[in-house]
C-alpha cells in the first residue's frame, strides 16, 4: 500500500532532532527549533501518517512535540529509579519557585544562593546526590542536573553571558509524567461510611 501524502520539506530534521528522544518544543530559543514545531503543527498529520511507517509515533503534547517508540520494556526497577530522579527534580525546582515551568528564566546561581539560606531547598539539592555517584558538592549536583535537562531538551541556555535558562514547554511532559501517578491513600478507604 502506498502513501499519498505530503510532507515538508523539514521532514528529515525533525525526523533527526526527534529520533534522538528529544522535544522540540514552541518556545524555543532556537529559532530553527521554533520553525521546526510550527511546521509539525502545520503538518501534524502528514507528519504522524509518515512517521508510523518507521515504527515512530508523533506525540503531541501541551505546546511541545515528542516521539514515542514500541521499544523493548524497561525493567520495574529502572522505570522506578527514573521516576525518583524526575521526582526529586521537579521537587527541587519548585520548591526553588512554585512558579517554575515553560518560560521560566533562572541563574543556577541564583539556585545556589537560595540554597544557602534556605534549609528546605539545601535539603532538595543534597537529596539529589544519590542520583550522582561522584558529586559531593551542591553547585556539581545542580550542574549534572541542569546538563541532563538541557541535554534532554526540558532546558535550553539562552544567554551564556549571563548563564541565563529558559524552560522549554517540554517541562509539561515532567508534570504530566509526576502528576499521572496515582497513590492509593488506606486513610480515605477507612473513613467510608458504612
Amino acid at each position: 500500500m502506498e502513501l499519498n501524502i505530503r510532507i515538508p520539506d523539514s521532514t528529515g530534521n525533525i525526523f533527526e532532532y526527534l529520533q534522538k528522544g528529544l522535544f522540540i518544543s514552541s518556545n524555543s530559543v532556537d529559532e530553527t527549533l521554533r520553525n521546526l514545531y510550527d511546521q509539525i503543527e502545520d503538518n501534524f498529520e502528514s507528519l504522524s501518517l509518515f512517521f508510523a511507517q518507521i515504527g515512530y509515533t508523533l506525540e503531541h503534547g501541551n505546546e511541545y512535540f515528542y516521539f514515542s517508540r514500541n521499544e523493548p520494556r524497561m525493567t520495574l526497577e529502572q522505570k522506578i529509579q527514573r521516576a525518583y530522579y524526575w521526582i526529586d527534580v521537579l521537587d527541587l525546582f519548585k520548591t526553588y519557585d512554585e512558579t517554575f515551568g515553560p518560560g521560566y528564566r533562572f541563574q543556577p546561581e541564583q539556585i545556589l544562593v537560595e540554597a544557602n539560606i534556605n534549609v528546605v531547598l539545601q535539603n532538595k539539592l543534597d537529596s539529589l546526590r544519590k542520583h550522582f555517584s561522584d558529586k559531593d558538592i551542591r553547585k556539581d549536583i545542580l550542574d549534572n542536573v541542569i546538563r541532563q535537562l538541557t541535554k534532554d531538551s526540558f532546558l535550553e541556555l539562552e544567554n551564556d553571558k549571563t548563564n541565563t535558562y529558559k524552560v522549554m514547554s517540554a517541562w509539561h511532559y515532567l508534570e504530566r509524567l509526576i502528576e499521572s501517578i496515582n497513590i492509593y491513600d488506606e486513610t480515605e478507604e477507612d473513613e467510608k461510611p458504612e
